[in-house]
């Protein structure tokens, strides 16, 4: 379907590009620039300078004079899809963890050096300091970013530490060797903790969430109250949880992180 017509007067750059985006379907993967102006809506020279830019960033490619998705682009698209089938996949076993802990449930993907809150579930005792859907947390000071960094390879640990620890609260870990002995633990024991480093007050219990060839994709976490989250009690069913979740993760493309 030929997209709305953008004008070049106004309009940003980011709204040409959406038109040119929006020009590509299943049955015109490739363009020449005359259709792709056609097709957009717009006029041919602004066209040629938008789809330029756009090949140098990757989200177009161009060969033989037709344009097509570019690879980043492309592989940005594989990530929403692999998230909506993580979302779907997850979320009944997000309800029994809640029906089990009446705590708020969270499913998150990494982002680095944060964690993208994928879903939640959640009752009337809602936090409201809590990331909603859509939402990004420090990877390094939650539950469900250490259960990813705990399962994960080192590399990974590297770049979160790269960008710098900040300190949340007074119980947050900014020192490296601290948060990589912290995590260290998680590994051993199964489940990760956040014992008030995200939100004074608030305690959350996280555990990874892996493909059959171990490929962690994700991870869940139960959040409450730091006076009612208890890690010993909370800890084991918020890893088996994640385990049995884990187990129906086989439809998933087997990708890292």
């Amino acid at each position: 379907m030929t997209s709305q017509i953008v004008g070049d007067g106004s309009d940003g750059i980011l709204e040409r590009a959406a038109a040119i985006l929006q020009a590509f379907d299943d049955e015109h993967r490739r363009l020449t620039l005359m259709s792709l102006a056609s097709r957009s809506g717009l006029p041919r020279s602004t066209t040629h300078r938008v789809a330029g830019r756009m090949v140098a960033l990757g989200w177009l490619s161009r060969d033989d004079g037709r344009y097509h998705l570019g690879n980043d682009f492309v592989r940005l698209s594989g990530l929403t899809q692999l998230r909506r089938e993580l979302r779907e996949t997850v979320q009944p076993f997000m309800q029994d963890l809640y029906e089990s802990s009446h705590l708020t449930v969270q499913l998150g993907v990494l982002d680095l050096p944060n964690v993208l809150v994928v879903d939640t579930v959640t009752g009337h005792l809602e936090l409201p300091m809590l990331s909603k859907a859509g939402g990004s947390i420090p990877a390094h000071c939650s539950s469900l970013g250490r259960a990813i960094l705990a399962a994960g390879p080192p590399a990974v640990v590297d770049q979160v530490i790269s960008h710098g620890l900040e300190q949340r609260t007074k119980r947050t870990i900014t020192v490296p060797s601290a948060l990589r002995h912290e995590l260290e633990v998680s590994a051993r024991r199964g489940w990760s903790v956040d014992d008030e480093e995200g939100n004074v007050g608030v305690s959350c219990v996280g555990a990874a969430l892996r493909t059959p060839l171990g490929h962690v994709v994700g991870a869940l976490s139960v959040t409450g109250p730091a006076a009612v989250v208890r890690t010993d009690r909370f800890g084991p069913v918020v890893r088996a949880t994640a385990a049995a979740a884990s187990r129906k993760l086989a439809r998933l493309p087997q990708r890292a992180g």
